[in-house]
């Protein structure tokens, strides 16, 4: 298995947009002193330049760290930066023409909504699953909340890791104990905070109740 569960406890999702004046990847170090396990660099308003420095930067410093690094959507900026692999959503590229590219070495997250979507991505090549929105979430606006019910079939539909995501903060990060989940996916509620360590501090201990 290319992810560990435990490598999945507190998956910090870059936002540019709320970096308080500190630069992204200031923030990123940050968020792995405070205990993120994974970072996804996902940046939608830049230009594909500015994402491949960014990819780099930040592939340099994940492994520095030792700790697993992807791009979202972006095959050809992950394989370009170094980064350890790719995460796609059902309406990006295909997971199976994803995994074609990436080889057999590199890590492929899939976002999936119900079991169904859940058992198409592992058999597309998947090594651990994205599940939600969890909440009502800001940073994608037309992301529906799964149930609760939902969330456990996807679970328990695969044999590789599942971690939520979508409007995930301190406050309700306990609402989603007993579904199986290898961690949290974190966006805004580490991204927007005034301490991003801190942050991930208290969130990493919060996943570990999972």
């Amino acid at each position: 298995m290319k992810v560990l569960p435990e490598q999945l406890r507190l998956y910090a999702v870059t936002d540019s947009r709320h970096l308080q004046g500190r630069t992204l990847l200031e923030t990123v170090s940050a968020a792995l002193d405070g205990g993120a396990t994974f970072v996804q660099l996902r940046d939608k308003d830049c230009s594909p330049a500015e994402l491949l420095a960014e990819a780099r930067a930040l592939a340099a410093l994940c492994h520095t760290r030792g700790v697993p690094f992807v791009v979202d959507d972006d095959v050809e900026v992950a394989l370009a930066s170094g980064a350890d692999g790719v995460h796609v959503g059902q309406s990006d590229m295909a997971a199976r023409r994803a995994r074609a590219l990436l080889g057999p070495d590199k890590i492929l997250g899939v976002s999936a909504h119900n079991a169904a979507e859940a058992l198409a991505a592992q058999a597309d090549g998947a090594d651990y699953l994205g599940c939600g929105a969890a909440f009502v979430t800001g940073t994608k606006l037309d992301a529906h909340p799964v149930t609760a019910e939902t969330m456990t079939a996807v679970t328990h539909a695969v044999t590789i890791p599942v971690v939520a995501i979508g409007g995930i903060d301190a406050g309700n990060i306990l609402q989603l104990q007993g579904r199986g989940l290898a961690g949290v996916a974190v966006v805004s509620a580490i991204f927007s905070a005034r301490d991003p360590a801190q942050a991930s501090r208290e969130l990493r201990a919060l996943s570990e109740k999972l």
